[in-house]
């Protein structure tokens, strides 16, 4: 998939809920995975949905970043409202309750 491709996010993690495993860890985000699009760990691809500030269960938006993880196997995709632009920093800060885990770089092309 290439950055500015339109791409479906099922969320099954909304905006404000709290992760699973880590319930002190809530998200600031919606966050969720495209279906049919495998990662490289054996599942659905995850993504965070930037620039929507209400919880939603679906979203059609544009890949506008990609979030590598240096020391994982997977990668997140960022997407975002058609015509809404971010730059990497804001995106850093808006993922970072959870990348800060992370060694990260986000590619934007």
């Amino acid at each position: 998939m290439k950055i500015g491709s339109q791409v479906t996010v099922t969320i099954d993690r909304p905006l404000g809920s709290a992760h699973p495993k880590y319930p002190d860890m809530v998200y600031p985000v919606n966050y969720g995975y495209v279906k049919g699009v495998m990662a490289a760990d054996g599942e659905e691809q995850d993504a965070y949905v930037i620039g929507v500030e209400e919880p939603v269960k679906e979203f059609t938006g544009i890949l506008i970043a990609i979030v590598h993880r240096r020391d994982d196997v997977e990668d997140k995709w960022v997407v975002a409202p058609v015509g809404r632009s971010f730059t990497k920093e804001e995106i850093a800060q808006q993922v970072a309750f959870q990348e800060r885990y992370f060694q990260i770089e986000i590619c934007m092309e």
